[in-house]
């Protein structure tokens, strides 16, 4: 027999979690464990912008022929000027090269091949906590990975002198992984000086930068939440950028995606392009290509641009409004415990500072889904679950 000595994998700790909600017959359960946003009505909706594009799409689409290994070089360009702005250098030089992906997740893994099929890097140093795929992709490339500090449970807020003193032990070469916005789970991220000083710490530190950039748009603005990575760019000559459409596009299920190397230099990124070309075709070998023509179609279309542009505004606010209606809410119910650090944070998620056994509590007395690490996905609350649920954080507490 082949087969017979292998053994059940544990549950994804997220997607296994959908899976426990789905099964569970309380009629008032509240899912806030996987990373979808949702709107007032608790629906994961399919964007207007998405759906004109699509229509455009169907009405032009001549083929379904294969794309090339790195996607269109419209696609790319889109991407580029998305990250770093149209009037970057990085796009006006030619220093940046771009291939479409499977999601942010297979972009991910297409960097890591990249630089582990060079023997450009072996080691990976990822922050403390992270979302927990990281490990699983950096590892299944081949790489070391080790952590460096991020969150202080004592202040909810960022460790940035216990982050300084773990890259410090990191060796020239090493390889950070750096959330770009919206750090997942926690919310934190640096502010604009933190930035500039770990743009600075890195790169004299001899460390590559490796951006996971997947919720853009999603904290403060599209370009607001680029600062870290346009920072870090006047300060490292490479690095690397895994861009992901699954949120702000919602496309969650075509998973669009994108790595992205800026190099020193249009000959040596001409170079890397050829490997990371090669790093798609040995994987998947080529990409598929609705969702990415969506995302080329709204992004090139100035009227469907605008409109996607406050789609996501509109998702970001309402996502903020939650934030400050849960504060409130706690603190209306007679909570000691002081929430008001979920309003600085950034993005869909918030690290509630709940334990696990607070956790397994709220899922079992009440039906509220959340991760054992204690995120909740802020864009899963709305104003029909929302009593309920800090009705059952205020007892568990």
């Amino acid at each position: 027999m082949f087969f017979d000595k292998v053994q059940a994998a544990p549950a994804d700790p997220i997607l296994g979690l959908t899976e426990e909600f789905r099964n569970d017959p309380n009629p008032n359960k509240i899912n806030l464990g996987v990373g979808v946003y949702k709107n007032d009505q608790g629906e994961t909706p399919v964007l207007s912008c998405v759906k004109k594009a699509e229509k455009i799409i169907l009405d032009s689409e001549k083929t379904k022929s294969y794309l090339s290994i790195p996607g269109t070089a419209e696609y790319g360009n889109l991407v580029r000027e998305l990250v770093f702005g149209k009037d970057s250098e990085i796009c006006s030089e030619g220093r940046a090269c771009t291939a479409q992906a499977p999601g942010g997740t297979g972009a991910l893994r297409v960097g890591g091949d990249f630089l582990a099929q060079q023997k450009i890097a072996s080691k990976i140093w990822i922050s403390n906590p992270t979302w927990v795929n990281h490990f699983k992709v950096f590892g299944a490339a081949g790489f070391e990975t080790a952590q460096y500090s991020y969150y202080n449970p004592a202040t909810h807020g960022i460790d940035f002198e216990g982050m300084k003193e773990s890259l410090r032990q990191a060796k020239p070469g090493d390889v950070v992984l750096l959330h770009g916005c919206c750090h997942n789970p926690t919310g934190i991220d640096p502010t604009a000086e933190q930035w500039e000083e770990l743009a600075r710490f890195t790169a004299s530190a001899g460390l590559l930068p490796f951006f996971d950039f997947a919720y853009q748009g999603l904290g403060n603005g599209l370009n607001e939440d680029a600062q870290g990575v346009r920072i870090f760019a006047r300060h490292h000559r490479e690095f690397l950028v895994s861009s992901s459409f699954s949120k702000n596009f919602g496309l969650y299920n075509e998973r669009v995606g994108a790595i992205t190397v800026v190099s020193a230099d249009k000959e040596e990124s001409d170079r890397v392009f050829s490997q990371l070309k090669i790093a798609v075709r040995s994987n998947y070998s080529n990409p598929p290509a609705h969702g990415a023509k969506i995302v080329q179609t709204v992004l090139a279309d100035p009227a469907l641009r605008a409109e996607w542009e406050d789609e996501v505004a509109a998702m970001r606010q309402r996502i903020k409004t939650m934030r400050s209606l849960m504060v409130q809410k706690l603190q209306a119910l007679g909570v000691n415990q002081d929430f008001s650090f979920i309003n600085s944070q950034n993005g869909m998620f918030s690290f509630s500072g709940l334990n696990k056994e607070q956790v397994a509590r709220l899922k079992s007395e009440f039906g509220v889904y959340i991760v054992g690490s204690g995120r909740i996905n802020v864009a899963g609350i709305t104003t029909g679950n929302i009593d309920a649920l800090c009705s059952a954080i205020a007892k568990v507490l």
